[in-house]
């Protein structure tokens, strides 16, 4: 179950800094009953930045496999063995 915390409860900054340490997902922090912000330690910034690369990356290569801009690896082998006479 996520986090969630009003804004006003910030002031104490050593027990929301304590809260997003220890907790394995996003803190959510609301004002006036609404979604405002969302905090979340290092570590689980760093990976949610990391597979948001990934992501991307599996799509850019979807995408140029679908547009047919890909080359079978043991096709692409053999043509850099014929070429350099390996």
């Amino acid at each position: 179950m996520p986090t969630i915390i009003p804004i006003k409860e910030l002031k104490d900054t050593a027990k929301i800094s304590k809260i997003v340490q220890e907790s394995n997902e996003p803190v959510f922090i609301t004002k006036n009953g609404y979604g405002d912000m969302v905090m979340m330690n290092m570590q689980l910034y760093e990976q949610t930045m990391q597979l948001n690369q990934l992501y991307t990356q599996l799509a850019l290569a979807e995408n140029d496999f679908a547009d047919g801009k890909t080359v079978d690896a043991f096709d692409s082998l053999d043509g850099i063995q014929a070429k350099y006479d390996l």
